[in-house]
């Protein structure tokens, strides 16, 4: 996601970082030589980086390299990043194969054939994958890369409704009330998808107990303008599967015509191997269309997605463009043009060199180090919110026992283990479920055994520390924190301008967003 960046005026672009700074007077004489033996005996060392302005002049790559470099170093560590579900690590012969093709614009299929047929062969790979029907000589799957799932939702969305639309029209009917049916603890990019493309959203709310939709309410929210449901495979906050099948029989028995777009950006490389024989995908006549992100359990470095329709009767066809670019003609359906190819390479890279097997026995490792995780942790005291033994997604959602009466709270253990490195987010649950607070650690390719060990150990002082805090000293250190939640204080990712909106789900309830 793309934080909304707000241009400063000049005046705080001019103001001193601590006040009174602005008098101060270093040494008129000093050496202006750009070149040195040593980066930080060149001048620019001893000047800020530029920041608002482009600069007049050159300076030397070197020292460019290294300042960056070194304005990066205070970044976290993306391995110490247990908040995230994108890869954060790839072998060393497909980071060659990514980096030799960073000058290649995909768009441009014509002078990039085998490209565009890599990214052919993993649609194929993906579509199959997700059981689509490739028996029937009539028909045919289709689908496309994107830059993530964002984008594969938000096409997908566009699908669905320009489709309605159509049999509406056909119908004589009105279509200008579209609305779309899905869970309150789904990601924003469904909140955005619906607010851009002025979709009525409709919730099936989260209760004390239960984070996943409820078929029965789902399919009762259906009406005459209802676009399609959206059913998640492995939900951000829990990892846990919704029940697809159960939606899909719903529709089925009461002869309802609405399709299933299935949410499947973190699950859908990982539900085909660890519960192979659990239906979800396109086994069930109402999913129409499936999305996944390739740089999560797909295990490639951001960005890339994939969306794939059952047939091209879901993707209405004044949605697809044929273009001539460069010589060659093309069908596009995408929301980027010019975009980097090395993404889905690296997809194609992962997926031949690992295999089913590969990717069966990565999964099944991460899936026994999150339950790993989940006992050590209910063993601390905490309660486990996610599935274990592979009916969720390989993480660990989590939340102190409200019997033990602590003075802190998930936010405060976040900062804590904050303090040693460790990206451990605490959220608020989806509104309707009573306010809960939980704390999510996803297990990635590279979260090993012994990794997991050291993040336990830290818990268990995170804890021990509080425990010893009296409640004052708690609620002191949190205000602190929360006012001064970066590094360095300079990264203010919420523009003043856009605060207090009350349109979006986080606005009007409170809900914090899981980070994907």
């Amino acid at each position: 996601m793309v934080h909304l960046a707000s241009v400063p005026n000049d005046k705080a672009a001019n103001a001193p970082l601590v006040k009174g700074m602005e008098n101060l007077k270093l040494d008129p004489n000093s050496n202006e030589d750009e070149v040195t033996a040593s980066v930080y005996g060149s001048r620019f060392a001893a000047e800020c980086l530029p920041m608002h302005e482009m600069p007049e002049k050159e300076m030397p790559k070197e020292i460019a390299y290294r300042m960056i470099k070194d304005e990066l170093s205070l970044d976290g560590n993306p391995m110490l990043n247990l908040a995230s579900f994108v890869t954060t690590y790839m072998e060393e012969e497909v980071e060659k194969l990514m980096a030799e093709a960073l000058p290649k614009n995909f768009i441009d299929y014509e002078e990039y054939p085998q490209t565009a047929d890599i990214q052919n062969r993993c649609v194929s790979m993906i579509a199959r994958m997700f059981n689509a029907p490739t028996h029937d000589e009539e028909e045919n799957a289709m689908g496309t890369s994107t830059v993530g799932s964002s984008e594969a939702i938000m096409l997908g969305t566009l699908a669905m409704k320009k489709r309605w639309q159509n049999k509406r029209k056909a119908a004589g009917k009105d279509y200008s009330k579209p609305n779309i049916v899905m869970n309150s603890a789904v990601q924003v990019c469904w909140e955005k998808a619906a607010r851009y493309f002025e979709v009525e959203e409709r919730y099936v709310f989260c209760t004390e107990d239960r984070y996943v939709i409820d078929p029965a309410e789902a399919v009762d929210l259906v009406d005459e303008n209802t676009i399609g449901i959206c059913a998640i495979i492995g939900t951000t906050y829990t990892g846990e599967y919704e029940d697809v099948k159960a939606i899909n029989d719903l529709l089925v028995e009461k002869d309802i015509d609405c399709p299933i777009h299935v949410d499947a950006a973190s699950g859908g490389f990982v539900a085909p191997f660890v519960v192979p024989n659990l239906p979800w995908d396109f086994r069930l006549e109402k999913v129409i269309s499936i999305n996944v992100s390739g740089h999560k359990y797909g295990l490639v470095y951001p960005g890339v997605g994939w969306v794939v329709w059952r047939s091209p009767e879901y993707l209405p066809k004044e949605l697809v463009f044929n273009i001539n670019y460069l010589g060659a003609d093309q069908a596009s359906f995408t929301l980027n043009f010019s975009k980097g190819a090395s993404q889905v390479i690296g997809q194609y890279y992962q997926m031949i060199r690992l295999g089913k097997h590969g990717y069966r026995s990565i999964m099944l490792n991460l899936t026994r180090t999150s339950d790993y995780l989940a006992g050590a942790l209910e063993n601390l005291g905490f309660l486990i919110m996610s599935k274990k033994g592979g009916e969720g997604l390989p993480l660990v959602a989590f939340r102190l026992n409200p019997k033990d009466k602590h003075h802190f709270d998930e936010f405060a253990v976040a900062h804590h283990l904050r303090e040693r490195g460790w990206v451990v987010p605490a959220y608020t649950m989806a509104p309707h479920s009573e306010k809960l607070k939980l704390m999510r650690v996803v297990v990635r390719e590279d979260f090993s055994r012994a990794r997991c060990d050291t993040l336990i150990a830290d818990i268990k002082l995170a804890m021990e520390s509080l425990k010893e805090m009296d409640k004052s000293s708690v609620a002191h250190h949190t205000k602190h924190v929360n006012k001064h939640h970066t590094s360095s204080g300079k990264a203010k990712a919420n523009n003043e301008h856009y605060k207090g909106e009350k349109h979006s789900l986080q606005g009007k309830t409170g809900k914090t967003h899981a980070v994907c």
